[in-house]
Protein backbone atom coordinates (compact mmCIF):
# COMPACT_ATOMS: atom_id res chain seq x y z
CA UNK A 1 0.00 0.00 0.00
CA UNK A 2 1.50 3.30 -1.14
CA UNK A 3 -0.21 6.34 0.33
CA UNK A 4 2.33 8.87 -0.99
CA UNK A 5 0.80 11.76 -2.89
CA UNK A 6 1.57 12.31 -6.56
CA UNK A 7 3.23 15.57 -7.70
CA UNK A 8 -0.17 16.74 -9.00
CA UNK A 9 -1.79 16.05 -5.63
CA UNK A 10 0.99 17.92 -3.84
CA UNK A 11 0.35 20.90 -6.13
CA UNK A 12 -3.37 20.68 -5.38
CA UNK A 13 -2.66 20.56 -1.66
CA UNK A 14 -0.50 23.68 -1.85
CA UNK A 15 -3.04 25.57 -3.96
CA UNK A 16 -5.97 24.76 -1.68
CA UNK A 17 -4.02 25.65 1.46
CA UNK A 18 -3.12 29.02 -0.03
CA UNK A 19 -6.75 29.58 -1.06
CA UNK A 20 -8.08 28.77 2.43
CA UNK A 21 -5.54 31.06 4.09
CA UNK A 22 -6.49 33.91 1.76
CA UNK A 23 -10.27 33.54 1.44
CA UNK A 24 -11.20 31.87 4.74
CA UNK A 25 -9.04 33.52 7.42
CA UNK A 26 -10.08 33.15 11.04
CA UNK A 27 -12.02 36.42 11.14
CA UNK A 28 -14.12 35.39 8.13
CA UNK A 29 -14.85 31.98 9.62
CA UNK A 30 -15.84 33.53 12.95
CA UNK A 31 -18.19 35.94 11.19
CA UNK A 32 -19.80 33.08 9.26
CA UNK A 33 -20.20 31.09 12.47
CA UNK A 34 -21.80 34.06 14.22
CA UNK A 35 -24.32 34.68 11.44
CA UNK A 36 -24.90 31.03 10.55
CA UNK A 37 -24.65 31.91 6.87
CA UNK A 38 -21.91 30.07 5.03
CA UNK A 39 -23.19 30.68 1.49
CA UNK A 40 -23.93 32.55 -0.63
CA UNK A 41 -20.85 34.58 0.18
CA UNK A 42 -17.91 36.02 -1.68
CA UNK A 43 -15.49 33.29 -0.50
CA UNK A 44 -18.01 30.60 -1.50
CA UNK A 45 -18.37 32.11 -4.97
CA UNK A 46 -14.59 32.08 -5.37
CA UNK A 47 -14.42 28.48 -4.17
CA UNK A 48 -17.10 27.44 -6.66
CA UNK A 49 -15.24 29.25 -9.44
CA UNK A 50 -12.16 27.06 -8.91
CA UNK A 51 -14.07 23.97 -10.06
CA UNK A 52 -12.96 22.08 -6.97
CA UNK A 53 -16.53 21.35 -5.90
CA UNK A 54 -16.79 18.99 -8.85
CA UNK A 55 -13.46 17.27 -8.26
CA UNK A 56 -15.06 13.81 -7.96
CA UNK A 57 -17.82 14.32 -10.54
CA UNK A 58 -17.08 12.74 -13.96
CA UNK A 59 -16.02 15.09 -16.74
CA UNK A 60 -18.99 14.11 -18.91
CA UNK A 61 -21.21 15.69 -16.25
CA UNK A 62 -19.24 18.91 -15.89
CA UNK A 63 -16.86 17.83 -13.14
CA UNK A 64 -13.11 17.44 -12.86
CA UNK A 65 -13.16 13.63 -13.02
CA UNK A 66 -10.59 13.29 -10.24
CA UNK A 67 -10.01 10.29 -8.01
CA UNK A 68 -11.36 9.96 -4.49
CA UNK A 69 -7.82 10.47 -3.19
CA UNK A 70 -7.72 13.77 -5.11
CA UNK A 71 -10.95 14.69 -3.30
CA UNK A 72 -9.39 13.61 0.00
CA UNK A 73 -6.41 15.91 -0.55
CA UNK A 74 -8.75 18.80 -1.34
CA UNK A 75 -11.05 18.20 1.62
CA UNK A 76 -8.21 17.73 4.09
CA UNK A 77 -7.08 21.27 3.35
CA UNK A 78 -10.65 22.58 3.54
CA UNK A 79 -10.97 20.86 6.91
CA UNK A 80 -8.08 22.89 8.28
CA UNK A 81 -10.35 25.95 8.18
CA UNK A 82 -12.79 24.43 8.89
CA UNK A 83 -14.36 25.80 5.70
CA UNK A 84 -18.17 25.77 6.04
CA UNK A 85 -20.81 25.34 3.36
CA UNK A 86 -22.47 22.42 1.55
CA UNK A 87 -19.18 20.77 0.66
CA UNK A 88 -19.55 17.24 2.00
CA UNK A 89 -23.36 17.37 2.11
CA UNK A 90 -23.96 18.54 -1.47
CA UNK A 91 -20.83 18.49 -3.62
CA UNK A 92 -19.98 14.98 -2.40
CA UNK A 93 -22.98 13.17 -0.92
CA UNK A 94 -25.61 14.86 -3.08
CA UNK A 95 -23.57 14.44 -6.24
CA UNK A 96 -22.64 10.83 -5.51
CA UNK A 97 -26.29 9.96 -4.80
CA UNK A 98 -27.50 11.38 -8.11
CA UNK A 99 -24.60 9.71 -9.90
CA UNK A 100 -25.44 6.34 -8.33
CA UNK A 101 -29.22 6.33 -8.67
CA UNK A 102 -30.39 9.12 -10.95
CA UNK A 103 -31.73 8.74 -14.44
CA UNK A 104 -29.59 10.07 -17.26
CA UNK A 105 -31.82 13.15 -17.41
CA UNK A 106 -31.36 13.77 -13.68
CA UNK A 107 -27.59 13.40 -13.97
CA UNK A 108 -27.45 15.86 -16.86
CA UNK A 109 -29.63 18.32 -14.97
CA UNK A 110 -28.03 18.15 -11.54
CA UNK A 111 -24.37 17.17 -11.67
CA UNK A 112 -23.06 20.15 -13.72
CA UNK A 113 -24.81 22.63 -11.42
CA UNK A 114 -23.48 20.88 -8.30
CA UNK A 115 -19.97 20.88 -9.76
CA UNK A 116 -20.19 24.64 -10.34
CA UNK A 117 -21.80 25.37 -6.97
CA UNK A 118 -24.83 26.93 -8.67
CA UNK A 119 -27.20 24.80 -6.60
CA UNK A 120 -26.79 22.79 -3.42
CA UNK A 121 -28.54 19.45 -3.02
CA UNK A 122 -28.58 18.37 0.62
CA UNK A 123 -29.77 14.99 1.88
CA UNK A 124 -32.66 15.21 4.37
CA UNK A 125 -32.69 11.73 5.87
CA UNK A 126 -32.65 11.71 9.68
CA UNK A 127 -35.68 12.35 11.84
CA UNK A 128 -36.35 13.01 15.53
CA UNK A 129 -35.31 9.44 16.42
CA UNK A 130 -31.87 9.95 14.94
CA UNK A 131 -30.60 7.11 12.75
CA UNK A 132 -29.10 6.33 9.36
CA UNK A 133 -30.80 3.00 8.63
CA UNK A 134 -33.78 2.64 6.31
CA UNK A 135 -35.91 1.52 9.24
CA UNK A 136 -35.36 4.95 10.85
CA UNK A 137 -37.23 6.72 8.03
CA UNK A 138 -40.81 7.31 9.09
CA UNK A 139 -41.88 10.11 6.71
CA UNK A 140 -44.29 8.68 4.13
CA UNK A 141 -44.74 9.70 0.52
CA UNK A 142 -48.54 9.53 0.16
CA UNK A 143 -49.86 8.89 -3.33
CA UNK A 144 -51.74 11.87 -4.79
CA UNK A 145 -52.84 11.31 -8.36
CA UNK A 146 -49.71 10.99 -10.49
CA UNK A 147 -47.54 12.46 -7.74
CA UNK A 148 -47.05 12.34 -4.00
CA UNK A 149 -47.55 14.42 -0.85
CA UNK A 150 -44.90 14.68 1.87
CA UNK A 151 -45.86 15.43 5.47
CA UNK A 152 -43.48 15.32 8.40
CA UNK A 153 -40.13 16.66 9.53
CA UNK A 154 -36.46 15.94 9.07
CA UNK A 155 -34.16 16.74 11.98
CA UNK A 156 -30.42 17.41 12.26
CA UNK A 157 -30.09 18.12 8.54
CA UNK A 158 -26.49 19.14 7.94
CA UNK A 159 -26.20 22.35 5.85
CA UNK A 160 -29.97 22.55 5.57
CA UNK A 161 -30.01 26.35 5.75
CA UNK A 162 -27.53 26.52 2.84
CA UNK A 163 -29.55 24.17 0.63
CA UNK A 164 -31.33 25.29 -2.49
CA UNK A 165 -32.84 21.79 -2.80
CA UNK A 166 -33.22 18.72 -0.63
CA UNK A 167 -33.09 15.04 -1.45
CA UNK A 168 -35.73 13.98 1.03
CA UNK A 169 -35.98 10.37 2.17
CA UNK A 170 -39.57 9.12 2.26
CA UNK A 171 -41.14 5.71 2.58
CA UNK A 172 -43.72 4.32 0.18
CA UNK A 173 -47.16 3.67 1.63
CA UNK A 174 -47.94 0.44 3.50
CA UNK A 175 -44.43 0.26 4.94
CA UNK A 176 -42.88 0.12 1.49
CA UNK A 177 -39.30 0.83 0.43
CA UNK A 178 -37.55 4.17 1.03
CA UNK A 179 -37.01 6.49 -1.91
CA UNK A 180 -35.57 9.98 -2.37
CA UNK A 181 -37.41 13.04 -3.69
CA UNK A 182 -36.00 16.28 -5.08
CA UNK A 183 -37.63 19.08 -3.06
CA UNK A 184 -36.86 22.80 -3.60
CA UNK A 185 -36.05 24.55 -0.34
CA UNK A 186 -38.47 27.33 -1.31
CA UNK A 187 -41.34 25.00 -2.27
CA UNK A 188 -44.75 25.65 -0.76
CA UNK A 189 -45.00 23.90 2.61
CA UNK A 190 -41.24 23.65 3.26
CA UNK A 191 -39.92 25.40 6.37
CA UNK A 192 -36.24 25.34 7.34
CA UNK A 193 -35.21 26.28 10.87
CA UNK A 194 -31.64 26.51 12.10
CA UNK A 195 -31.01 24.45 15.24
CA UNK A 196 -29.39 26.59 17.91
CA UNK A 197 -26.90 25.28 20.42
CA UNK A 198 -23.50 23.65 20.30
CA UNK A 199 -23.91 22.37 16.76
CA UNK A 200 -22.50 23.24 13.38
CA UNK A 201 -24.93 24.22 10.62
CA UNK A 202 -27.68 21.80 11.62
CA UNK A 203 -31.34 22.48 10.87
CA UNK A 204 -34.84 21.09 11.00
CA UNK A 205 -36.81 20.78 7.76
CA UNK A 206 -40.60 20.62 8.05
CA UNK A 207 -42.73 19.46 5.15
CA UNK A 208 -46.40 20.41 5.31
CA UNK A 209 -48.37 18.76 2.51
CA UNK A 210 -45.53 19.32 0.05
CA UNK A 211 -46.44 18.25 -3.48
CA UNK A 212 -43.84 16.35 -5.53
CA UNK A 213 -44.24 14.77 -8.93
CA UNK A 214 -43.19 11.37 -10.19
CA UNK A 215 -40.30 13.07 -12.01
CA UNK A 216 -39.04 14.35 -8.66
CA UNK A 217 -38.34 10.80 -7.50
CA UNK A 218 -34.67 9.86 -7.80
CA UNK A 219 -34.35 7.14 -10.40
CA UNK A 220 -37.29 5.21 -11.78
CA UNK A 221 -38.78 3.92 -8.53
CA UNK A 222 -38.70 4.03 -4.74
CA UNK A 223 -36.35 1.05 -4.69
CA UNK A 224 -33.56 2.94 -6.48
CA UNK A 225 -33.25 5.75 -3.94
CA UNK A 226 -32.02 4.06 -0.79
CA UNK A 227 -29.53 1.80 -2.56
CA UNK A 228 -28.10 4.85 -4.34
CA UNK A 229 -27.84 6.69 -1.03
CA UNK A 230 -25.98 3.80 0.61
CA UNK A 231 -23.50 3.64 -2.26
CA UNK A 232 -22.99 7.41 -2.07
CA UNK A 233 -22.37 7.25 1.69
CA UNK A 234 -19.67 4.62 1.16
CA UNK A 235 -17.83 6.95 -1.24
CA UNK A 236 -18.39 10.05 0.86
CA UNK A 237 -17.19 8.73 4.21
CA UNK A 238 -13.45 8.48 3.42
CA UNK A 239 -13.42 12.02 1.99
CA UNK A 240 -15.29 13.25 5.07
CA UNK A 241 -12.66 11.47 7.16
CA UNK A 242 -9.96 13.36 5.25
CA UNK A 243 -11.79 16.61 6.11
CA UNK A 244 -11.62 15.54 9.76
CA UNK A 245 -7.89 14.85 9.33
CA UNK A 246 -7.47 18.46 8.24
CA UNK A 247 -9.28 19.58 11.37
CA UNK A 248 -7.02 17.41 13.53
CA UNK A 249 -3.96 18.87 11.82
CA UNK A 250 -5.15 22.41 12.43
CA UNK A 251 -5.79 21.95 16.15
CA UNK A 252 -2.44 20.16 16.49
CA UNK A 253 -0.65 23.09 14.84
CA UNK A 254 -2.49 25.55 17.08
CA UNK A 255 -1.63 23.56 20.19
CA UNK A 256 2.07 23.18 19.39
CA UNK A 257 2.41 26.87 18.58
CA UNK A 258 0.66 27.85 21.79
CA UNK A 259 2.80 25.49 23.87
CA UNK A 260 5.91 27.19 22.47
CA UNK A 261 4.79 30.79 23.00
CA UNK A 262 2.76 30.64 26.24
CA UNK A 263 5.15 31.39 29.11
CA UNK A 264 4.38 30.20 32.61
CA UNK A 265 6.84 30.08 35.52
CA UNK A 266 9.43 31.68 33.22
CA UNK A 267 9.33 28.91 30.62
CA UNK A 268 7.17 27.77 27.68
CA UNK A 269 4.38 25.49 28.86
CA UNK A 270 5.48 22.96 26.23
CA UNK A 271 8.25 21.96 28.62
CA UNK A 272 5.76 20.66 31.16
CA UNK A 273 5.22 16.92 30.95
CA UNK A 274 1.45 17.14 31.34
CA UNK A 275 1.21 19.49 28.35
CA UNK A 276 3.51 17.23 26.35
CA UNK A 277 1.24 14.27 27.12
CA UNK A 278 -1.75 16.07 25.61
CA UNK A 279 0.24 16.97 22.48
CA UNK A 280 1.40 13.35 22.09
CA UNK A 281 -2.18 12.12 22.44
CA UNK A 282 -3.20 14.66 19.81
CA UNK A 283 -0.51 13.37 17.45
CA UNK A 284 -1.73 9.80 17.95
CA UNK A 285 -5.29 10.80 17.06
CA UNK A 286 -4.08 12.70 13.98
CA UNK A 287 -1.98 9.82 12.68
CA UNK A 288 -4.73 7.25 13.23
CA UNK A 289 -7.25 9.40 11.37
CA UNK A 290 -4.89 10.06 8.46
CA UNK A 291 -3.88 6.43 7.90
CA UNK A 292 -7.40 5.03 8.08
CA UNK A 293 -8.85 7.74 5.82
CA UNK A 294 -6.27 7.39 3.08
CA UNK A 295 -6.28 3.60 3.24
CA UNK A 296 -10.02 3.65 2.52
CA UNK A 297 -9.53 6.16 -0.31
CA UNK A 298 -6.74 4.03 -1.79
CA UNK A 299 -8.85 0.88 -1.66
CA UNK A 300 -11.79 2.56 -3.38
CA UNK A 301 -9.58 4.10 -6.07
CA UNK A 302 -7.89 0.76 -6.78
CA UNK A 303 -11.22 -1.13 -6.70
CA UNK A 304 -10.22 -3.30 -3.77
CA UNK A 305 -12.78 -4.54 -1.21
CA UNK A 306 -13.20 -1.52 1.02
CA UNK A 307 -16.26 -2.03 3.23
CA UNK A 308 -14.25 -2.65 6.40
CA UNK A 309 -11.87 0.24 5.67
CA UNK A 310 -14.77 2.65 5.11
CA UNK A 311 -16.36 1.87 8.48
CA UNK A 312 -12.95 2.03 10.16
CA UNK A 313 -12.22 5.44 8.62
CA UNK A 314 -15.49 6.93 9.89
CA UNK A 315 -15.16 5.43 13.35
CA UNK A 316 -11.53 6.45 13.83
CA UNK A 317 -11.82 9.83 12.07
CA UNK A 318 -14.82 10.99 14.09
CA UNK A 319 -13.31 9.98 17.41
CA UNK A 320 -9.92 11.43 16.46
CA UNK A 321 -11.32 14.88 15.61
CA UNK A 322 -13.45 14.87 18.77
CA UNK A 323 -10.57 13.83 21.04
CA UNK A 324 -8.02 16.06 19.28
CA UNK A 325 -10.16 19.07 20.18
CA UNK A 326 -10.41 17.84 23.78
CA UNK A 327 -6.61 17.58 24.06
CA UNK A 328 -6.20 20.97 22.38
CA UNK A 329 -8.45 22.55 24.99
CA UNK A 330 -6.35 20.96 27.74
CA UNK A 331 -3.24 22.53 26.23
CA UNK A 332 -4.84 25.95 25.83
CA UNK A 333 -6.87 25.96 29.06
CA UNK A 334 -9.13 29.02 29.34
CA UNK A 335 -7.98 30.84 26.22
CA UNK A 336 -9.16 27.94 24.05
CA UNK A 337 -12.76 28.62 25.06
CA UNK A 338 -12.64 32.22 23.86
CA UNK A 339 -14.64 32.38 20.65
CA UNK A 340 -12.31 34.92 19.06
CA UNK A 341 -9.33 32.58 19.46
CA UNK A 342 -10.70 30.16 16.86
CA UNK A 343 -10.34 26.75 18.48
CA UNK A 344 -14.06 26.55 19.17
CA UNK A 345 -14.72 26.52 15.42
CA UNK A 346 -13.13 23.07 15.31
CA UNK A 347 -14.67 21.95 18.59
CA UNK A 348 -18.16 22.66 17.28
CA UNK A 349 -17.42 21.04 13.92
CA UNK A 350 -15.97 17.95 15.57
CA UNK A 351 -19.10 17.41 17.66
CA UNK A 352 -21.43 17.70 14.66
CA UNK A 353 -19.36 15.57 12.27
CA UNK A 354 -18.99 12.94 15.00
CA UNK A 355 -22.59 11.88 14.32
CA UNK A 356 -22.94 12.79 10.66
CA UNK A 357 -23.48 9.67 8.50
CA UNK A 358 -23.37 7.56 11.66
CA UNK A 359 -21.39 7.80 14.88
CA UNK A 360 -18.38 5.58 15.73
CA UNK A 361 -20.45 3.03 17.64
CA UNK A 362 -22.75 2.58 14.65
CA UNK A 363 -19.80 2.07 12.29
CA UNK A 364 -18.00 -0.28 14.64
CA UNK A 365 -21.11 -2.45 14.58
CA UNK A 366 -21.10 -2.39 10.77
CA UNK A 367 -17.35 -3.09 10.80
CA UNK A 368 -17.95 -6.18 12.92
CA UNK A 369 -20.61 -7.34 10.44
CA UNK A 370 -18.23 -6.73 7.51
CA UNK A 371 -15.53 -8.81 9.22
CA UNK A 372 -17.99 -11.58 10.11
CA UNK A 373 -17.49 -11.12 13.84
Amino acid sequence: MDLALTPEQEMLKTAVRRFVQQEYPKDTLLQMAATGQSCPSEPWSKLAATGWLGIAIPQEYGGEGGSLTDAGVLFEELGRGPVPGPLVSSALLGGFTVLAGGTEEQKQEWLPTLAKGERSLVLAVTEADYGWDAMDVGLVGTKDGEGFRLNGAKSYVFDGVSATHFLCAARAENNGPVGLFFVPANAAGVTVRSLAGFAWNLSEVKLDNVAVGKADLLGQSFDAGWDAFQGAVARTIPVLAAYQVGGCQAVYDMSVEYSRTRIQFSMPIGRFQHVQSHVINLVNQLDAARWTAYEALWKLDTERPATDAIHMAKSVGSEAYYEACNHAHEVHAGVGSMTEYGLTLHTTASRTLYHYLGDPRYHRRLLADALGL
